[in-house]
């Protein structure tokens, strides 16, 4: 994907949370949906899947057999070891959803806005307001 993506000119900031969002959604597939196929011992598969349209969003999509839930943000407990996949798709996202196929599978779909979201993030959030260079004088003897 990361090669992909990178020879179709996107930022390497793009690139970077494509590929993190990819990963997320192939855990969150493993570990909470089906694999795809009729066999009821896993037979089947996950399918992945991303495409640039003609605005220039890029859309990452995996699908599985579905699960017992329905895939939503978690609100995990500070000392979790899981929970936070989608919260982080979230966060990196233009939009995502959860799409219903006709055979029971279930497709997670993201929408990455193609442009520089992580330096986007960067100039909205202001930088400390510190001196370093006169921060500590009073520290010294």
């Amino acid at each position: 994907m990361r090669e992909q993506l990178r020879m179709s000119g996107l930022s390497e900031s793009v690139v970077d949370d494509a590929v993190l969002i990819l990963s997320e959604l192939l855990s969150n597939a493993c570990r909470h949906g089906r694999p795809l196929g009729a066999g009821e011992v896993g037979d089947g598969e996950i399918r992945a899947a991303w495409r640039i349209d003609k605005a220039g969003r890029l859309t990452v999509e995996v699908t599985d057999g579905g699960g017992p839930t329905r895939p939503v943000p978690a609100t995990p407990s500070v000392t979790a070891r899981g929970g936070r996949g989608l919260n982080i798709i979230s966060a990196l996202a233009q939009d995502w959803g959860v799409r219903d196929g006709a055979a029971g599978e279930v497709t997670v779909w993201v929408t990455v806005a193609c442009g520089a979201r992580h330096e986007d993030f960067a100039t909205r959030v202001a930088p400390p307001a510190i001196d370093f260079d006169t921060a500590f004088d009073d520290l010294r003897p």
